[in-house]
């Protein structure tokens, strides 16, 4: 009896020391929610910028873990950086290069690896590669670049409409999913907002949100375009007929495209909302009669304003899931992450879009919660890319990531260990010209404070920026003597990564 009584102490005791121990260690097959927005600047999320928009729940993910401040894309377009996120490679490897081509579903992807792995999947939202998704046991997506207001969904292929504003109904979708899923597998659910794209379109319940805010133009609002070429030939200027009064703007006056109709798929409702909102903004627009900077500052703020609604939405129903997953018991051991398919210009060097190497449209916000049993908390400045998101959600699995994944799974640095060796520097390479942006094709690498860029094809011109003394890239310093040791060391590096990632186009 004496024994038994030493051996049930013994084993009591280990038990208390498994499970205290089982609670401080990452657990090994998280959930996963992957939340990624369409155009979404870094500059408009209150964690990274407080000068724009408030965004709460947005905050909570990078509050209660991390923020990522030199995230970046590898092509700065819609399809290409959905395709990077699902295979870990480069658009040159994964074949989608530009928005023109179909996505080669049959490829590795993550959400494929994951099934295999017994977890659940889902797609809801935003997919715009044209080909159906592979890799889901649920999918229900917009066709194409979608409609903002009683969008259709293609549910598993088959078309419907549904009532309401894409970005609520979206989320509808995706919790939905979450209340219907198979309980006993972890998930993996890819929830894709189509805000805030081009036209901005936002929730009538936020027209009005911003009418009275007036923003101050970025400091190279009305850059000139001096010594950099690429940047004076684009047609992404909110100073031009680039961005339309109508087309963009919802003024009901005859613009380049046309006199569109935006309220053509509302309701009674939405549409009386919307009016009462647009038309008054037209009445004043042509008492106006604006001309020059006067126009080109207002419009402007018609842009803002409608942009930033947008995000309203989407950060309130980044909140709803969210909270979904704390009232569910799910989010200690769910990894949460919120991204960007890529950057957008806010009005720096005068535009809008995307596209280009410079910083707005190649650095893309990334914010994750982490599951219990990671530490990490707090800004990561180290430098990573979206061909790293596959690599690190196998990793989180703990899934083998296949070697013809050119990134790098993040989770090193996310469990802080001092001994990681990183990356010094990041490849990009732009595809898609012509087309109506007129944005040259284009590659480059980027350090910590150096940028190398390369334009080709119809031109041949090399751009250099010391991020450090000028991180608004207004002065192309390429050729310059005092710059001479570091551009050949960009050169060099830059050869290097090209072979690294196997790109010989140009």
């Amino acid at each position: 009896m004496k024994i038994s009584g030493i051996l049930l102490i013994v084993l009591l005791a280990s038990f208390v020391i498994v499970g205290c121990s089982t609670k401080e260690e990452p657990m090994q097959r998280p959930n996963i929610l992957f939340i990624m927005s369409d155009d979404h600047g870094y500059q408009a999320i209150s964690s990274y910028n407080k000068e724009l928009i408030n965004t709460p729940n947005l905050d909570r993910i990078a509050d209660e873990g991390v923020i990522f401040s030199n995230s970046f894309v590898g092509n700065s377009i819609c399809a290409p950086s959905r395709a990077t996120m699902l295979t870990g490679k480069h658009t040159h490897i994964n074949g989608q290069i530009d928005n023109s081509v179909s996505f080669d579903g049959s490829q590795v992807t993550f959400p494929k690896l994951l099934q295999a792995a017994g977890y659940q999947t889902a797609l809801i939202g935003k997919w715009h590669l044209r080909s159906d998704p592979t890799g889901f046991d649920y999918w229900n997506i917009v066709p194409g670049q979608g409609q903002y207001y009683n969008p259709d969904f293609i549910e598993m292929g088959e078309k419907k409409r549904f009532e309401g504003y894409v970005t609520d109904i979206t989320t509808d979708f995706a919790l939905d999913w979450l209340d219907k899923r198979d309980k006993e597998k972890p998930f993996c659910l890819l929830l894709h907002n189509k805000a805030p794209h081009r036209t901005w379109e936002p929730d009538t319940l936020y027209l009005d949100e911003f009418k009275d805010k007036v923003y101050p133009a970025p400091e190279n609002f009305f850059d000139n375009y001096e010594g950099r070429q690429a940047a004076a030939e684009q047609h992404l200027s909110i100073r031009a007929t680039d961005m339309d009064v109508n087309y963009d703007l919802k003024l009901n006056i005859k613009g380049r495209f046309g006199l569109v109709d935006h309220t053509r798929r509302m309701n009674e409702k939405q549409r009386e909302r919307w009016n009462k909102h647009y038309q008054p903004i037209t009445k004043d627009f042509l008492k106006r009669n604006l001309e020059g900077d006067d126009l080109y500052l207002w419009k402007y703020q018609r842009y803002m304003r409608d942009y930033l609604a947008c995000i309203r939405s989407v950060d309130e129903n980044a909140g709803r899931v969210l909270d979904y997953l704390e009232e569910n018991g799910l989010a200690d051991n769910t990894l949460v992450v919120y991204t960007s398919d890529q950057g957008f210009y806010l009005g720096e060097h005068g535009w809008f879009d995307k596209r280009f190497m410079y910083e707005e449209s190649f650095r893309t916000p990334l914010l994750m919660r982490l599951p219990k049993g990671y530490n990490r908390k707090g800004e990561i400045s180290e430098l990573v890319q979206n061909i790293d998101y596959a690599p690190t959600f196998l990793d989180f699995a703990g899934v083998e990531i296949p070697p013809e994944i050119q990134g790098k799974s993040l989770k090193p640095i996310l469990i802080d260990d001092k001994n990681t060796k990183w990356r010094d520097a990041i490849y990009y390479h732009y595809y898609e010209f012509p087309n109506e942006h007129a944005v040259k094709k284009h590659y480059g690498v980027r350090t910590q404070r150096y940028k190398l860029i390369h334009f080709y094809n119809d031109i041949d011109v090399w751009e250099l920026y010391d991020l450090e003394k000028d991180p608004t890239e207004m002065h192309n310093v390429f050729g310059q003597p005092e710059y001479a040791e570091a551009q050949q060391k960009l050169e060099t590096r830059l050869a290097e990564l090209r072979v690294e990632y196997d790109d010989d186009t140009e």
